[in-house]
């Protein structure tokens, strides 16, 4: 199993995600970077952002948010203390090799460790890779495709077992 490192975004890393997110293949999905800037979420305590590496060296983003600190949100119907998550690989050269849902299935292990009972995602339904490494990584589609305030998305779940074991 590869193991990565999640280590809190800080202010010096804003220029390595505004890089990540001009490059072709994140915008596609993530859309203008003057949008929901990464600076802004710095200060929000529903949101935690993270830099993900592999043997020290930076290579994604993640993020995980308190799915009840937006009214209306999609994953509304989700338990208290569920978290939801968005992440891209930043460089390109990690793209295809299974990083992707190798680093989401230990992201979403990290959370339920520390008590979230379920995690959503929410991908677009044309980002055909990202909707595979969900499901790679426990992900199952429950929804869609939906409208919700960031766009069009298939909405995908993965509970905690033992409480998809009890019902």
């Amino acid at each position: 199993m590869l193991d990565y490192r999640f280590r809190p975004l800080a202010r010096h890393d804003l220029p390595l995600v505004a890089r990540w997110r001009a490059k072709p293949h994140v915008s596609e999905w993530w859309g203008d970077p003057a949008v929901e800037p990464e600076a802004d979420k710095l200060i929000d305590p529903r949101i935690a952002m993270w830099i993900v590496e592999r043997d020290g060296w930076p290579f994604a983003f993640a993020q995980d948010y308190d799915v009840h600190g937006w009214k209306p949100h999609p994953f509304g119907h989700l338990p208290e203390g569920a978290r939801g998550i968005d992440q891209y690989i930043g460089e390109p050269d990690m793209l295809d090799r299974g990083h992707g849902s190798a680093f989401v299935r230990q992201l979403v292990q990290m959370l339920i460790a520390n008590g979230a009972p379920a995690v959503g995602t929410d991908p677009h339904p044309d980002n055909l890779r990202a909707r595979r490494a969900y499901e790679k990584a426990g992900f199952l589609a429950t929804g869609g495709p939906v409208e919700t305030p960031w766009g069009t998305a298939i909405l995908m779940e993965c509970w905690n077992s033992s409480l998809t074991a009890t019902g």
